[in-house]
């Protein structure tokens, strides 16, 4: 398998990376995995090929499964006018390169999985969220609403895309963890606002292997039946005005938590008090528009994996921070 990954020396796309090669390693399969980049001089595995946007727009090499994760991290700052502007590019612009590649290459790859997140559903509190749940508009909606369009437009060139919408990725080396990891050792860790709204979260390693599962599913049931261009009746599905199928997958634990459970856990699994709590005020104030993303809620369950039959390594909070010790 030959597989494209933009944004592949992420967070996310190094530790997909990272799973395929020890795959590959174990099984002897055939495999290629390419880093679409800015820039091909950073630093990379011996085993990953580096491509630049430049060189995609030239190369004649083709692709069994693109991976789009390209985009700066929401959370990261300060929703200005220019940051929300920053948010967007940083998604479409990356996703135009590879659907320009798909329009013009050939054969054409056999799938894109493209990022997206759970804010797509915007705010509805603890209103439990499925794959065919409705959403609300706000910014976060309309950031991941953009970039899901625009990757679904190469269902027009023939090509099925996964839309898989993230929740909450926990791993102590990155992500929301990452960060609060410092904070939560000195004893200052503390709930968020009343602590009762609900976090969706997924651990890295079920996140990996669930885009795996995803992928190896869909290669399996193209060569099986040779039917991956019908649209399903599933949930799942996203209506399309062309036969090629596109489906989205919620990327997030059978087990979301409130802020309050999410705190006391992290505190036990470091062994420090979680005395402390950040109000609402104070957070709207810290944190602008932003807040939202702190303070409102989220129960996204995976409904599309579980149908699917995949089983999660660390379906529980506890799981997936004892895994990281």
């Amino acid at each position: 398998m030959n597989i494209l990954i933009s944004g592949g020396s992420g967070f996310l796309g190094s530790a997909f990376s990272d799973e395929l090669m020890k795959r590959h390693n174990d099984t002897d399969r055939d495999l290629g995995i390419t880093w679409l980049t800015r820039d091909s001089s950073q630093a990379h595995p011996s085993m990953i090929n580096m491509m630049t946007y430049d060189e995609l727009a030239q190369t004649d090499k083709s692709f069994d499964v693109i991976l789009n994760l390209a985009g700066a991290g929401i959370a990261d700052s300060r929703w200005s006018d220019s940051r929300k502007e920053q948010l967007l590019a940083s998604r479409i612009k990356p996703t135009e390169s590879l659907i320009a590649f798909i329009a013009r290459t050939s054969p054409k790859p056999k799938l894109l999985v493209s990022g997206s997140a759970i804010g797509w559903y915007g705010t509805q509190g603890d209103k439990p969220l499925t794959e065919s749940s409705a959403s609300e508009t706000d910014f976060s909606h309309r950031l991941c609403d953009e970039w899901e369009q625009l990757a679904l437009t190469a269902t027009e060139y023939g090509v099925p895309v996964a839309i898989v919408r993230t929740g909450v990725v926990i791993h102590p080396k990155g992500g929301m963890l990452g960060k609060l990891l410092l904070p939560f050792k000195l004893g200052l860790g503390g709930q968020l606002s009343d602590g009762k709204q609900i976090m969706s979260w997924v651990s890295r390693d079920d996140w990996v292997g669930a885009t795996i599962f995803i992928i190896e599913q869909h290669l399996t049931e193209k060569t099986d039946t040779q039917q991956s261009d019908s649209i399903t009746t599933a949930e799942n599905t996203i209506s399309s005005e062309n036969s090629t199928s596109a489906v989205v997958y919620n990327l997030t634990a059978p087990n979301p938590v409130t802020n309050h459970t999410f705190t006391k856990d992290v505190g036990a699994w470091l062994h420090r008090p979680t005395f402390f709590t950040l109000p609402s005020p104070l957070l709207k104030l810290m944190f602008g528009e932003m807040s939202t993303l702190l303070i409102d809620g989220q129960k996204v369950l995976p409904q599309a994996l579980d149908n699917a039959g995949y089983e999660f390594k660390q379906p529980t909070l506890k799981q997936a921070l004892e895994q990281q010790e």
